[in-house]
Parts: C-alpha cells; structure tokens; sequence
C-alpha cells in the first residue's frame, strides 16, 4: 500500500527543530512512489531470517532484545495489519490494532529459566562459599519494549524510535556454583529493574543506509551467528573474548552503552557496519577485573555497581569502535513457494573486530615493571601496569546444508565462528564455536528446532604466566557441549529443555573447598527455558 508523503520543505533551512531537519533529509533522499514503509530497515534477526530462507530459529536466544525482535519482525510486504495471533493477550481489546495503526508498537517478553547442576562445580563467595557446587537455581526476566514508526505517527519517513527496560531477577547458577568461563545461560543477570535501549534510527536512500543514535546493546547486531542463536550458552552469543576481556563484557545483555552505529546495504548480498560507542556501561574500572585484587565480589560482572538503573549513560572512559562486513551466498527470494528457479543453499559470511581506546590492567607485569604474578608470591606490588588499548578480530559462517525442497520447513543449517586477540590485557585469547541444526526435525512442528553446539575458550598467555609465577593452577581451555530443543508449544509460548556439559570450568581453577590443588569439577547441567509473548 502507497501513502502519499506531505511535500518536501521549500527554500533555505531555517533554525527548525531537529525534527523538521531530518524530515527534510528525509523527503530528498527519498524516492517517489516508494512503498511508505519501505525505509524503515529490517533488524538484524529479521534480515538474517530472510537471507538464509526462514531456516533459522523461531526464537534468537541471545538476550530479550533479539527475542523481541525474533517475534515482532512482520512478514514481508505485510505492514499494514498487526498479527496478533502470537500474543497471548491478543488484540488486547483492540488496543494494539489501533496503536499499530498510529505506528506504536508495545511488545512484552517474559523468560523464565530453572537450571540444575548434577555433578562437579563449586560454591562461590557468591554462595557463601558453602555448600556444594550442585542444585537448583532460578532465572527469570521481564521486558517490556516501546517501538514507533514516525512515519505512521507523523509522517516523518524512515524514522523508528525504541525504547525497552528489564526486569531481572533470580539467581545465576553460573556464578554461586559453575565457575565457569561464560554463563550456561545468556539471560543470567543481576537482580535489578532497570533501562536497557533507548534510540533513534533513520533510514535513506530507500532503507539500503540507516543510522542509529542512542542507548544500544550491540549484541543484537554484531557477532550474531543466525544459526548459533538457538542455543542458551551465553557464548553462543555475546562470546567469551567481549564478555571477558572488555569492562563489565561492553555494552551487551544486561547493559547498553551510548552508541552511533551505521549501517549500509548497497545490494541484497552485501552488509557493511560500523559503531562507535562507550566501551564501559557502568563506568567503573576499580576491580573490574580478577587480576585486580581479585575483582569485584560484590558485584561480579559489574551489572550494579554505580549504575543499577541502567541511566548512568557514561561516556567518561574509553572508545569502542567495532566494524563488521557481511556477505550473503544465494540470498532467497521473498516469496518462496512461487519462485521459478533454485536460488541455491543459503549461506551469511562474516568478517570484523573492534577497538577499545581505553586502558587495561596487564596479567603479566606490575607497575614497577617486575612479574605481577611473582609479586603477589612474594608480597611485594600486587597493581598491574596499564596497557592502553585493547582488540579482536571474528569471523562467522552460517550456512545451510541441505533441505528437501524449496517450500519445505525442514533444513540443516551449520556455524561456525572463531575469536582471537591479544594476550597480555586479556583473560581470554581465542575462542571458536560451532555447531548443527536441524529445523522442522518432525512432521507438524514447523517452527521446532533441535541443535547440538560446542565452544572453546583459552585462557591468555598472560593469563597463564601469572598462574605459573603465583604458584597456582594454571588455567588452559575450557569446553562445553549443548544439545537443545526448541518447541513451539502454542503461538506465544516457546519451551526449550536444555543439556550442557562443561569440561574443565574455566580451563582449570582451584576449588575453594580444598586447601591442596584441586580443580573444579566437569559439570553436567540440565535447563528448561520458556519464552511467553503477551
């Protein structure tokens, strides 16, 4: 359907509002006779969706903002009817139609999680440093999300405003009993009720540039493997070398960061992206690491400290700059029941790294030059030297490896993706996952998904010269296996048990309870996560 646009603004620009600037901008950049909604850009887990021919999961597990956008994303070409049928309040009484109507969306997610360790692990400080590393532990997380489409509203084409807040509660069974690299899930966070995004986004040149301003998670846009976020592990998808190595993991799950990021679309098979935005969320940088007096043990992960409202908005410490070029192997159709030729198994390349300005603390020398890790046996100067600047590389491949027909549900889809950086600032070197799924595994259950992913974390050089020179369990690789199904039990709710082993937590750390070294045990734990849409 085609709308009319107001006409563009005559004569010399005047001191408008910013509003009526990017109207402007937008009214010039624009195409006549363009699709009113063909400017307001897909999100990354929709176009990865399309690309790769709706094989990947129903739901992307990587935070509440992927999910949203997993469940929200319309079907192509249908932008002027609100499907409610996925909602579990429906229509809500016609209320959402009629928002829809007027471009606001409102959308509520809720995750729930219980998890349970049979063997292996350790209490943590966290857990008073009793008991053992089994039992059960419970997660959970509420997020409403505030979507406008100001062309809709108000005429202003290509211009899309976001706004989302978390409710987060529980406990993470990954910090009281695991010790592990990375959560087992990627939704364990501290308990808070906080801001997560808060942006704006406008598109040109008919949606192929779009440019986004404001709070942003990157999570929901950079280093996604489409296929690998089926799976609960938190390295499936913020991966270990950013959660870890970067201050509070950068801004991901739970948190987000003032941002710029741009992205262009020149062709259906070409993505270019870039960010720019403040690589501590929190903006604390005492004892944010474990080489640094040991860490933070009131707040491991930094979640709360200094900013348990997510509204902080620092922009006091260092630069993350983070690029990543994209290239998609036989982009599918839109529409693929009539399309008159095979276009091919379709494959999503990805190539990137990024940059933080700011300074780290060095797991090899203290501030007078000697071995950190001598000194803290010796009992001479424990403060790391600072290293400015900190970086890391990826690259990911998702790619289809079969499917029976063009119009079937059922495919098998592989990823891959590897991580590398440098050693002497960092805890983590290199990382690699990967995995298999297959979608549609029965017959009826369309929208299922059953995968089988493992990951590999290494600890740094640097991270190992100063378990040696302390005298300590030195730390090497960590493994972990997951198999998972997710299920679609009724248009709004998603269950997904889950199993996952870990093999040497944190590639071998002293368990507390023992006085003479002795590692951490391998863990087999066991999950059901669900996923309700109101």
């Amino acid at each position: 359907m085609t709308r009319r646009l107001p006409p563009c603004p005559r004569g010399g620009i005047s001191r408008a509002a910013l509003l009526t600037i990017l109207a402007a901008a937008a009214c010039v950049l624009a195409s006549p006779g363009v699709s009113a909604h063909a400017q307001v850009p897909r999100t990354q887990v929709a176009q990865g969706r399309a690309r790769l021919g709706n094989s990947t999961p129903l739901i992307s597990q990587i935070d509440p903002a992927t999910v949203h956008d997993s469940t929200a994303a319309p079907a192509e070409g249908d932008v002027d009817t609100l499907d409610t049928s996925g909602n579990l309040l429906g229509n809500m009484g016609g209320l959402r139609p009629w928002l829809y109507k007027h471009g606001i969306t409102f959308g509520l997610q809720d995750v729930e999680e219980l998890w349970g360790n049979a063997t292996g692990g350790a209490p943590s400080g966290n857990d008073a440093g009793s008991g053992s590393g089994t039992g059960p532990a419970y997660d959970a997380v509420t997020a409403p999300t505030l979507t406008v489409d100001l062309e809709k509203l108000f005429g202003l084409r290509g211009g899309l405003f976001n706004v989302s807040a978390l409710q987060t509660r529980g406990r993470s069974i990954s910090q009281d009993h695991l010790y592990d690299y990375n959560p087992v899930s990627g939704f364990e966070a501290d308990r808070s009720t906080r801001l997560f995004e808060l942006w704006y986004q406008q598109s040109f040149l008919n949606g192929k540039l779009d440019v986004k301003v404001g709070q942003q998670d990157l999570d929901t846009e950079f280093l996604i493997s489409d296929y690998g976020s089926l799976y609960l592990n938190a390295n499936f998808g913020w991966p270990m070398g950013p959660s870890l190595n970067l201050y509070a993991g950068g801004p991901s799950w739970p948190l987000a960061s003032p941002a710029v990021r741009l992205r262009y679309r020149p062709t259906d098979a070409f993505t270019f992206m870039f960010a720019a935005a403040d690589d501590n969320p929190p903006g604390n940088r005492r004892d944010s690491f474990t080489i640094q007096n040991g860490g933070n043990t009131a707040d491991p992960t930094s979640q709360t400290t200094n900013d348990g409202s997510g509204t902080r908005f620092n922009m006091g410490t260092g630069a993350l700059l983070i690029t990543e070029l994209q290239y998609a192997l036989n982009p599918q159709p839109a529409d693929m029941a009539h399309a008159t030729k095979n276009p091919g198994l379709p494959g999503v390349y990805k190539l990137g790294g990024y940059y933080d300005t700011a300074k780290f603390p060095d797991y090899r020398y203290n501030t007078q030059g000697g071995s950190l890790g001598g000194a803290v046996l010796a009992g001479g100067d424990t403060t790391p030297r600072w290293d400015r600047g900190n970086w890391l590389i990826y690259g990911i491949i998702d790619q289809m490896l079969w499917r029976p027909s063009l119009t079937s549900p059922q495919s098998v889809g592989v990823f891959a993706r590897a991580t590398g950086n440098g050693g002497d600032r960092n805890l983590i070197s290199f990382a690699i996952d990967a995995g298999v799924n297959l979608k549609a595994p029965f017959r009826g259950r369309d929208n299922d998904t059953v995968g089988l992913g493992w990951g590999i974390g290494r600890a740094s050089p640097g991270m190992r010269d100063y378990d040696r020179a302390s005298h300590t369990m030195k730390q090497g690789s960590e493994n972990h296996l997951e198999l998972t199904y997710q299920a679609q039990v009724t248009p709004w709710l998603v269950l997904q048990p889950d199993f996952q082993y870990v093999w040497h937590p944190s590639g071998d750390v002293q368990d507390p309870r023992y006085a003479t070294p002795h590692r951490v045990g391998d863990e087999a734990v066991f999950g059901i996560h669900t996923n309700v849409t109101f």
